[in-house]
């Protein structure tokens, strides 16, 4: 599928077609958005309004025994993780599958801070592979943009800002595009290729982290089975 974000308005639009007698694969096939994907839009919009459209710069606040619940409610195999997702009001089920991961991986769950402190909101430069790093990280979690702020020692508007250019165009986007060009003009053919080599390493990084993850996921579906 593809990483392409779409607009509250685009994301409409499409919805629309629903209406129109088009069935959620069909628009899957159409758009190149998976048909789930659509069902969660329909989900908010008839629960929120365009509001429920449109992508959060700002995170919602989960108290540790929600995310706690949530967990069990998935792992019980009486409810998907998107039911579970509605059900608790969770923003995303992606969200709530970084929160899986972490309980799998006996890694603590702690309430989500509602309000920001200078630490949270206050950025740093970085080069372009911590970026990418950063990023990965992040859609590994769930998508959980506080936590990799904190880890990384960024601000959560930067790593929010970072997923977003990677979803719409990779590696290249995360770059900073000032001066750059002169430089990158300047390497040697080896470098060049070191450097492609890097991104050949980091894309099958990023594809081995999602197997895993689909797989563990995976086997959960079986056991709600």
């Amino acid at each position: 599928m593809s990483k392409r974000s779409y607009s509250a308005e685009e994301k409409y639009e499409i919805l629309k077609e629903l209406d129109e007698h088009y069935s959620t694969y069909d628009l899957e096939s159409k758009y190149n958005v998976h048909h789930s994907t659509i069902l969660d839009w329909k989900h908010k919009y008839d629960q929120y309004g365009l509001e429920g459209l449109k992508e959060s710069s700002t995170w919602k606040k989960y108290s540790k025994e929600l995310k706690l619940a949530a967990i069990r409610d998935c792992l019980s195999g009486k409810y998907s993780i998107r039911e579970v997702a509605r059900l608790y009001e969770i923003s995303d089920a992606s969200v709530l599958r970084g929160w899986i991961k972490k309980y799998n991986s006996h890694r603590d769950l702690k309430d989500t801070s509602k309000g920001r402190t200078n630490s949270m909101t206050k950025g740093r430069k970085t080069t372009w592979e911590e970026r990418i790093q950063i990023v990965l990280d992040c859609l590994e979690n769930g998508k959980d943009y506080q936590e990799a702020a904190n880890t990384y020692n960024v601000s959560y508007q930067q790593v929010y800002q970072w997923v977003r250019k990677y979803e719409d165009g990779g590696d290249e986007a995360l770059k900073d595009r000032r001066g750059n060009k002169k430089e990158e003009a300047k390497l040697t053919p080896e470098e060049k290729f070191k450097l492609q080599m890097k991104k050949v390493e980091r894309e099958n990084e990023r594809l081995r982290a999602e197997n895993l993850f689909l797989k563990k996921l995976e086997e959960i579906e079986r056991r709600r089975n």
